[in-house]
């Protein structure tokens, strides 16, 4: 067993290491140019992608633990009441598409704020 965890953890760090040694390659990208207003547009740009990401990332680990929480909630109940299966797998999908519609609006903010941003004015003028 931990003869196959440790294959595991080579390959997994071998893999890590060779695409950090080529990344430089595939995400090239031209000089910035000199002066103060570029530097602005780039921070902005990083700023809003990283915003991005976290909204997506923390809207889909909600979503996820919601969707896991009634996924429990609704096996448990159904081992003990078999007889009220349907009832509950009504509910339950009700409330997993509730809560999957919480990535769903993470997604929407995440879109906004790359694309449509409503600080774009402020900031870039």
């Amino acid at each position: 067993m931990s003869h196959n965890f440790g294959k595991t953890l080579l390959t997994v760090f071998t893999s890590v290491a060779a695409l950090l040694l080529s990344s430089h390659l595939a995400f090239a990208a031209d000089a910035i140019p000199v002066g103060g207003e570029s530097y602005i547009k780039v921070i902005f740009a990083v700023g809003a992608m990283i915003g991005a990401g976290l909204a997506i990332g923390l809207g889909a680990i909600g979503a996820g633990a919601g969707i896991g929480n009634a996924a429990n909630g609704a096996c448990q109940a159904v081992g003990r009441n078999p007889g009220v299966q349907g009832k509950i797998m009504m509910v339950m999908l009700v409330g997993m598409a509730m809560a999957e519609s919480i990535a769903i609006y993470a997604l929407v903010i995440s879109l906004i704020l790359l694309y449509a941003n409503p600080f774009k004015a402020f900031f870039l003028g």
